[in-house]
């Protein structure tokens, strides 16, 4: 009973900060994202320490990773800054990052490179483009709306619930048994059709996109947020743990919270711009 109302107290004050810093406005809505990225960097860093045994500069994925981060806010929230200036900062990180391995005489190089890389792909990108989301539909005159990033995480949520309650009710046949033991299929379509309704109640009160969109905006998240759990589920079996981090208590780290973000926003915004919304 503890651990549940610590779960549960510790997933509503999360949920809290990360709404409140979306609707309050960009800046804070930059600043909690950037906090999130470097301590996700940092923890993915950690287990690649810990568990792959590569000597691994976390601190230098972390400041690569905030150069990227700014490089993506300038260009999205401040269109009068060249996108080649902004970057800048970046590229000279990143060659900091290779011509260092250059002279390390630790060895592993493209084991190093190659995971370093992942960092910036698999974890970094994702809140990157969180920046470029917040500019679709934004009011003319606006650089920011928080409509998009805040859905991107109500689908998750309502998918995760769906999905949760109908597998543990009616869940028998199992979807990915190798990597995910407890997620079945019956739960999946749960989780699609909770969304799916949590997206027309959006198209309810936001006309930015029809009834149609939103319902094939839910689906696309889901999707997407699925195989991103699955991913996540799959790299931390390999390394043999249950949770990528202590950072929230009863939920795991901040890996395990972004997971379904991590390849629902990239998706998010493919779709977007098949809409012409973004």
């Amino acid at each position: 009973m503890k651990k549940f109302i610590v779960r549960t107290l510790s997933g509503a004050l999360f949920a809290a900060i990360l709404i409140g810093s979306i609707l309050y406005g960009w800046q804070s809505f930059k600043s909690i994202f950037l906090v999130f990225m470097a301590l996700a960097v940092n923890e993915f860093c950690v287990l690649l320490q810990e568990y792959k045994k590569i000597k691994f500069k976390s601190t230098a994925a972390m400041i690569c990773s905030m150069c990227l981060y700014f490089g993506f806010a300038m260009v999205a929230h401040n269109s009068r800054v060249p996108a080649v200036l902004v970057f800048t900062p970046y590229i000279i990180a990143v060659a900091a990052v290779f011509i260092h391995r250059l002279f390390s005489k630790e060895g592993n190089n493209i084991e190093h490179l190659a995971y370093f890389a992942l960092t910036q792909l698999y974890v970094t990108l994702p809140f990157c483009l969180l920046q470029t989301l917040s500019t679709a539909g934004a009011p003319e005159g606006e650089t920011y709306y928080w409509l998009f990033p805040l859905s991107i995480f109500i689908f998750i949520w309502c998918n995760d619930s769906g999905a949760y309650c109908i597998g543990c009710l009616i869940g028998r046949h199992k979807m990915f048994e190798r990597v995910s033991p407890k997620k079945t299929w019956e739960g999946f379509f749960g989780g699609v059709a909770v969304a799916v309704g949590a997206s027309v109640v959006m198209a309810h009160y936001f006309t930015v996109m029809n009834v149609w969109q939103w319902i094939g905006m839910a689906v696309v998240v889901v999707i997407a947020g699925t195989l991103g759990d699955l991913i996540e589920s799959s790299i931390k079996r390999e390394m043999g743990i249950k949770d990528s981090g202590n950072f929230l208590p009863g939920h795991g780290g901040l890996l395990d919270r972004f997971d379904s973000t991590l390849l629902a926003v990239p998706c998010a915004i493919v779709y977007l711009t098949f809409m012409g919304i973004l």
